[in-house]
Parts: structure tokens; C-alpha cells; sequence
């Protein structure tokens, strides 16, 4: 810790007192976050396939010197940030079907069978959290890599595609031209992903688990407009049914056969993130004002027909990628240089307490939730935490190669094994990592 963290420590113990600690300068960053007042600076994150989005902390003038500190983060993680690939160039979204709310089945196979390969040995990292090995080379989209019935899914710069756990090969692949950048969504059977995100309506497309060929297309007109800055706009619930940030509402949508089941109206902007509980009895909708600087958390009662009971917020700016638990949700805020992954407790951001820091060069910070625990990767570390409480369980640094940061992200768990996406690029090399993490994590 250097002489302006020390400061920084010190002034945060006069402002907020709390029992003896170890306080680091993303503890102190998350605290400034939640001061109301004035934005002073534009951040920008940059993704692929997605416009920059503008995020402004409001932070009062008293913190300004204490912000001049804590930006040392933004700037390292400037300094070490990784340069995507050329193939991953913003390019519009594809058109989708025709307006209305439709459901099509596809008839002939659009899942590609690809080459399995032989299972060759684990690649050694050298320096790796928890000995991560590299499986497989793939370009894979940051943050898209999920898993499901032993397969893992991701999306491409083009392609949905289903990865073998065992080798890390791709088995199938489907063309889904240039979606929104959202994970897929794995229900029952069919894997979900956000076609397109644009001109008053989401195309949603379903493809089965096992061939990727194209089943279904549902196109779910919003109520109002879409939010630019959405993160994590579909979920699915227990109940089978599948949540989408619509505009000014969540629509409810029955994946069997494209109805609309209900709207949810989200009062006073638009909806970009959502999240059901694992018991399906509360939905939480996350907002961000761009304008205002302001991220709101809003918590609905399932169980009688989507009544808010809840609302919150922080004035941070950007937030999303909610993940709900049964005790609260999680979720992040701040840039792509410099993001944070919270967990409120019942919903509420005034409980809220930062889990860690892990974002940086332009990558995401997303929480996961797999094998019975949250996972959060990044740049800095990589971490397990309990989805009760949000207490880290275990966590190890993730070193930089050379200078330039390393990235281990979208951690997911099949077949009784943990795997992330792993990014080099002063290497050039990126693709599926597998990892043995310590006992905590994995119970």
C-alpha cells in the first residue's frame, strides 16, 4: 500500500468507522460511488459488437481529492489493457424477422457439426490462479461462456457455438450473425440468444442443446424504448418462462410457443438487466440513467402477479449483469477499466457491499453463478464468493503477462469441472481454460 492509499485509508476510517480491516482502494472507490453529486468525468467501456457506453460516477466535490488516488486504477488498468481482436469490430445487428410477435420452427439443420479432435493434454499457464490450463484455442466473445447438461455454450464473433467440456473443442456451431452481446440462455432444452436488440424489439432465437439447429424465433415488440445500456437482458425463470428487458416493461414470454404471458411495468426509464430468483418468487430489474447518473435496483413479488415491493439506488451510473440468489442479487458497476461486482442483500443497494474488484482493459467484471458458488473473474483475481452472504471464499491474483494484463472470465461448471475463458493477447492466444480451484469454492 502506498503513501496516497494509506491517506485514502485513513480518511475513509474518519468518514465511515467500522471494525479493523484491511481496506483496499477498491473498497474505498465502492464507497465514493454511493456519495451523491455531480459527474465530473466520462468513461467509456468499449465491447464488441457494442457501442461504447458512457459512465460518469457522481462523486461530490469534498471526495476530489481522494478520487485523484483512486484513479490510479483507472489509469493501470488503462495502461495494461488488452487490444481485442481485429475480428471483433463493431459491426450492426442483423435486421431479424419481420415486426410482431411470432414463432417460427426451422425445418432444415442450421447447426454446423465441426471437428471434435483428439483429446490433447492440458497447455500448462504458466503462473495461472488455481493451475488453469488451456484446453483449446477458441475466440470466444468476453463473458458469453456458459454450460449447461455437460456442454458448455458460447457465442463467437458470428457463431452460437457448443464446446466439449473434455477437450475444449467445438462440436457444433450454429450462425447467429452479430447478436447482442448477452450469454446464452440454456432452457430445458433449447439454448436462447438476444438476435437482435434494436428498432423497438428484441429477436429472441432458440436452438436446440445438442445439434444447435435453429427451433424457434420469437420477436417481442418493447413498450417504449429499448435501454442502450442494457447488460443481462434475459433470464430464465423456474417457472419455465423467459424475462426480457422490453422498454419500459419485462416481458414474460412462454418459450413454447412465443406468447407474451404478462408485461411488468418498470416505472420512470428503461429496463437493462434482469434476474429471477432461484425460487422463483422475485424478479429484480436493474435501470441506468445516463443522464442522471444514477443505477436503480427494483425488486418485484412474483407471487402476486409482479407487485414492486421494492427500489433502490446508487449513484454510480452503469450497472447490470444482475445474478439472483436466494438471499439477494449481485451485479456490477462502474467502467470497463475500473468495475466492481456488489451483492445487496434482499434487493436493497443501500446494504449493498462491493465483492471485488475485477474488471480492467476494457473487459468485463460479470458474475456467475456455478457449481453452488459465485464466481467473479477479471484482470486483478479471480474469486469465488458465498451466494448468501457475498463473503469472498477464496481468490487469487491473476498475473499480467509482461505488463499486460491477463484475463480469466465467464467461469462455468459442467461435468463436475471449472472452466473460464482465457485471454493473452500479448501472447495471442485465447480459448477455454479449465481450473482446480481450492475445496471453498466448490464445497
Amino acid at each position: 500500500m502506498n503513501t496516497e492509499e494509506r491517506q485514502l485509508t485513513e480518511m475513509l476510517h474518519r468518514v465511515t468507522p467500522e471494525p479493523p480491516r484491511r481496506v483496499t482502494v477498491e473498497d474505498i472507490a465502492f464507497r465514493l460511488a454511493n456519495q451523491a453529486g455531480p459527474g465530473r468525468q466520462a468513461r467509456y467501456r468499449g465491447r464488441p459488437h457494442r457501442e461504447p457506453r458512457l459512465r460518469r460516477p457522481s462523486w461530490g466535490r469534498a471526495w476530489a481529492p481522494a478520487l485523484a488516488a483512486a484513479s490510479v486504477f483507472v489509469v493501470a488498468g488503462a495502461a495494461t489493457g488488452l487490444a481485442l481482436l481485429a475480428s471483433s469490430h463493431h459491426t450492426p445487428p442483423s435486421a431479424g424477422p419481420p415486426a410482431g410477435n411470432t414463432t417460427t420452427t426451422s425445418s432444415s439443420a442450421t447447426g454446423t457439426p465441426a471437428s471434435t479432435g483428439a483429446a490433447g493434454p492440458v497447455t500448462a499457464i504458466r503462473g495461472a490462479p488455481w493451475g488453469a490450463g488451456l484446453l483449446d484455442h477458441l475466440a470466444l466473445l468476453p463473458a458469453s461462456l456458459t454450460a449447461s447438461g455437460g456442454s458448455l455454450y458460447a457465442l463467437t464473433s458470428q457463431d452460437l457455438v457448443r464446446i466439449n467440456p473434455a477437450t475444449g473443442t467445438i462440436v457444433r456451431s450454429a450462425p447467429v450473425g452479430y447478436p447482442l452481446q448477452n450469454p446464452p440462455v440454456v432452457l430445458g432444452h433449447t439454448v436462447w440468444v438476444v438476435l437482435s436488440y434494436t428498432a423497438g424489439r428484441a429477436v429472441l432465437t432458440g436452438y436446440d442443446a445438442q445439434t444447435l439447429d435453429q427451433v424457434t424465433s420469437v420477436t417481442v415488440p418493447a413498450a417504449g424504448q429499448l435501454s442502450a445500456l442494457g447488460e443481462g437482458v434475459l433470464a430464465a425463470g423456474p417457472d419455465g418462462n423467459l424475462y426480457l428487458a422490453a422498454g419500459d416493461s419485462v416481458a414474460v414470454v412462454d418459450p413454447a410457443n412465443g406468447a407474451l404471458v404478462r408485461r411488468i411495468q418498470v416505472p420512470a426509464g428503461s429496463a437493462g438487466s434482469v434476474a429471477v430468483s432461484p425460487d422463483g418468487s422475485r424478479l429484480y430489474v436493474g435501470i441506468s440513467d445516463q443522464g442522471a447518473v444514477v443505477f436503480r435496483l427494483l425488486t418485484y413479488d412474483l407471487t402476486k402477479g409482479g407487485v414492486q415491493v421494492g427500489v433502490s439506488r446508487m449513484a454510480i451510473g452503469v450497472g447490470g449483469n444482475l445474478i439472483a440468489t436466494s438471499a439477494g442479487v449481485f451485479g456490477t458497476v462502474g467502467s470497463g477499466m475500473s468495475e466492481w461486482v456488489w451483492f445487496a442483500p434482499g434487493g436493497n443497494l443501500a446494504s449493498a457491499s462491493p465483492v471485488t474488484h475485477g474488471g480492467g482493459g476494457g473487459l468485463p467484471s460479470v458474475p456467475t453463478l456455478a457449481g453452488g458458488a459465485i464466481w467473479i473473474g477479471g484482470t486483478q483475481s479471480l474469486a469465488c464468493a458465498d451466494p448468501a452472504t457475498g463473503r469472498v471464499l477464496e481468490s487469487a491474483p491473476i498475473p499480467g503477462d509482461h505488463g499486460v494484463a491477463v484475463y480469466f472470465g465467464s467461469v462455468a461448471y459442467a461435468g463436475g469441472h471449472v472452466y473460464a475463458y482465457y485471454l493473452d493477447n500479448q501472447a495471442q492466444t485465447q480459448g477455454v481454460a479449465i481450473l482446480t480451484p481450492p475445496v471453498g469454492c466448490t464445497g
